[in-house]
């Protein structure tokens, strides 16, 4: 993996966990402030943190395999 490739990949991790860190606050606020009354939301808000956390750790082994690679 070329150093551009890797930054690149560098880059993806950490918008990817700020996405998931997003999803996790919105489901923390749905929780504090909006149930039992918004129970509705709840199996589309967990599954979209759970797909945004997923995304962030797939990424995140990739990355992980590509520094110990390069290393």
């Amino acid at each position: 993996m070329t150093d551009e490739e890797l930054k690149n990949l560098e880059k993806e991790v950490r918008k990817l966990k700020r996405k998931s860190q997003e999803w996790a606050s919105q489901l923390h606020d749905l929780v504090e402030d909006r149930l039992p009354a918004g129970y509705e939301e709840l199996p589309t808000m967990s599954q979209s943190a759970y797909d945004a956390c997923k995304a962030w750790a797939d990424a995140n082994a990739r990355l992980m395999a590509a520094t110990e690679t390069a290393s």
